[in-house]
């Protein structure tokens, strides 16, 4: 039984048609990837799908409980510690554990730096951390690899395996192999939005 659907679902950026007729399922153990080129639409379907924005039609059925949303920004604080960061976001989960997070995401020898003394990279793997505290099964990502280097993109590639391998669900927008053959791939340009013809009210919808 798939843990989220998505029918028939169309969204827009400021007002602006993005995309219509999106239609996929997610299921224990399963990845989608989302492919298409910048500005086809894949921030806004992940926001959607992460209820920070509203749908403009169809239906997507999940638990808003069960997802753990990563996106560009890392949501961390700059001024408490890797350790501290993490243990603020599993009190909030209700999950208290970090040990595992640090060592998957190799932190464990920048536990006690605090998070604004990081490279972007470092950061990064922290806000990714995230994920593994949260306790939720479905992780909606968006570009999770920006600021990587290879090594850590293969090792949050196991992350991503080992979550899957656990029961675990994932979907996300990236340009980047993270060495999942078995994920199912979603091309948005097939599901462009037809704009409204001048006059229809689509100036109004951009602007107010």
């Amino acid at each position: 039984m798939a843990a989220l659907q998505v029918e028939g679902l169309a969204c827009a950026r400021g007002g602006i048609p993005l995309l219509e007729g999106v239609s996929f399922a997610l299921a224990p153990r399963q990845a989608l990837v989302l492919r298409g080129p910048n500005g086809c639409g894949k921030t806004t379907l992940l926001r959607c799908i992460a209820g920070l924005q509203p749908i403009t039609a169809g239906r997507i059925s999940c638990d808003p409980d069960v997802i753990a949303y990563a996106a560009h920004a890392d949501g961390i604080k700059a001024t408490l510690s890797v350790a501290e960061n993490l243990s603020f976001w599993a009190d909030i989960y209700g999950t208290g554990q970090i040990d595992a997070a640090l060592d998957q995401m190799n932190l464990r020898a920048l536990a006690t730096r605090a998070a604004q003394n990081l490279s972007a990279g470092q950061k990064r793997r922290l806000g990714l951390a995230r994920l593994l505290v949260t306790g939720r099964p479905v992780w909606v990502l968006d570009e999770p690899t920006v600021s990587l280097d290879t090594a850590s993109v293969g090792l949050f590639g196991d992350v991503v395996r080992a979550h899957l391998a656990a029961g675990g669900m994932a979907l996300m927008a990236t340009h980047i192999e993270l060495g999942l053959p078995e994920a199912h791939q979603l091309d948005l340009s097939a599901h462009k939005a037809t704009l409204p013809e001048p006059g229809q009210g689509a100036f109004d919808e951009a602007f107010l």
